[in-house]
């Protein structure tokens, strides 16, 4: 999958699992996740998230201290899942 189109993938993702009230297009690359000045999501969103991120991608985040770094917005997300994805074991 291409740079960009996982980028949307993954706003989209946002939008529809968490029922944000905001479209895809108008969340930044750089858009904070968490606190004042980006999305505004709080603990119980980011335990949603971490779900949303397995189901869709296949991705899981195994604790607290990863997800505060993985989940700070869609840039993290995109090189998380990539990274992940690039060191999965071949089936």
């Amino acid at each position: 999958m291409s740079e960009p189109d996982l980028r949307t993938r993954i706003k989209e993702m946002l939008v529809n699992n968490l029922m944000l009230q905001t479209t895809a297009d108008h969340i930044g690359d750089e858009m904070p996740l968490f606190g004042p000045g980006g999305l505004g999501l709080d603990s119980i969103d980011a335990l949603e998230l971490v779900v949303s991120m397995e189901k869709t991608f296949g991705v899981g985040v195994p604790n607290s201290e990863v997800a505060g770094k993985a989940l700070r917005n869609v840039n993290t997300i995109y090189d998380y899942i990539v990274e992940r994805q690039n060191n999965a074991p071949e089936k």
